[in-house]
């Protein structure tokens, strides 16, 4: 899998957890593990968030950042030719590649970055 798009995956997980996090779910992590403040626990999330972006090549973080903007899920997985951000079909071109996930790829009906599963 193409180095970067395993980056955004990562991003996605993280921003994923931060947007879950709330005050009494934040109160029971700091009880039962960390000992950490809820404003704490989200300045950890958001600096490990920042330094995986800083991983990203400009174009890749450039788009990243402007499709995480509108859209929750920013990268999803094609199952059966079908784009999982907005059930549009792909090219059967791209879908039937074997090198599918060594590049990056949008999906040219929704914008978001996509990864072939088996």
């Amino acid at each position: 899998m193409h180095a970067q798009l395993e980056v955004l995956l990562e991003l996605q997980d993280l921003r994923a957890q931060s947007r879950s996090l709330t005050e009494d779910s934040l109160r029971e992590v700091e009880q039962e593990v960390f000992a950490l403040t809820p404003d704490e626990a989200r300045e950890a999330l958001d600096a490990k968030i920042e330094e995986l972006a800083d991983q990203l090549e400009p174009s890749v973080r450039s788009r990243y950042d402007s499709i995480e903007v509108t859209l929750e899920r920013v990268v999803v997985p094609v199952i059966n030719g079908v784009c999982y951000g907005c059930f549009v079909a792909t090219p059967t071109a791209w879908s039937s590649r074997a090198d599918r996930n060594d590049a990056i790829t949008n999906c040219s009906h929704c914008g978001r970055f996509l990864y072939y599963v088996d």
